[in-house]
């Protein structure tokens, strides 16, 4: 039998890949949005983040103008 508490009504995992990551929205808002996909693809590329440093400032710079 199941303890109380463990029949929480759970989103699918459909539903949970469908939800709009917070970060994603708040990239967003920013206007960054080409420079974070730009570094997170050479993240997924080269697997190091010293390899995108010119993507990390590119995503940094755009972040400090929209504050």
């Amino acid at each position: 039998m199941a303890r109380p508490g463990h029949a929480r009504n759970r989103p699918s995992l459909e539903e949970d890949e469908e939800a709009e990551d917070p970060l994603d929205a708040m990239i967003s808002r920013t206007g960054c949005v080409r420079q974070h996909r730009e570094l997170q693809e050479c993240m997924a590329e080269r697997q190091d983040w010293r390899h995108c440093q010119a993507q990390v400032r590119a995503f940094g710079e755009c972040m400090a103008r929209r504050r």
